[in-house]
């Protein structure tokens, strides 16, 4: 497996992300996953992707751009996300999703 550490000679990191959408036609979904890459130490933003559990008998996608930097005070920063799922079911539908990623990693 082949990791990126630095992109134009910036240091680059990632953020984890998870969450739940949102309760509709009877049922929710979970996700987790970790954004791509990005360069440490200048204003950016991530993309992200992930598939959710399964859940009455099928899952969804989500996947997107998350905002830009929120510092923390302790140092570090987090992006919020949000958006709605693939559609998909046996009655197809999708869900809303929203949430904000963990501090860099």
């Amino acid at each position: 497996m082949l990791y990126i550490t630095s992109w134009d000679g910036r240091a680059v990191h990632e953020h984890s992300f998870s969450g739940i959408t949102s309760f509709d036609v009877g049922h929710s979904h979970e996700y987790a996953g970790v954004t791509a890459p990005a360069p440490s130490g200048v204003p950016h933003v991530h993309e992200y992707r992930a598939e959710t559990t399964f859940n009455d008998g099928h899952t969804h996608f989500i996947h997107g751009t998350t905002s830009g930097c929120v510092d923390l005070p302790g140092g570090g920063h987090f992006h919020y996300f949000e958006g709605y799922t693939t559609v998909n079911g046996r009655h197809p539908h999708a869900h809303a999703y929203q949430g904000r990623t963990g501090n860099e990693l």
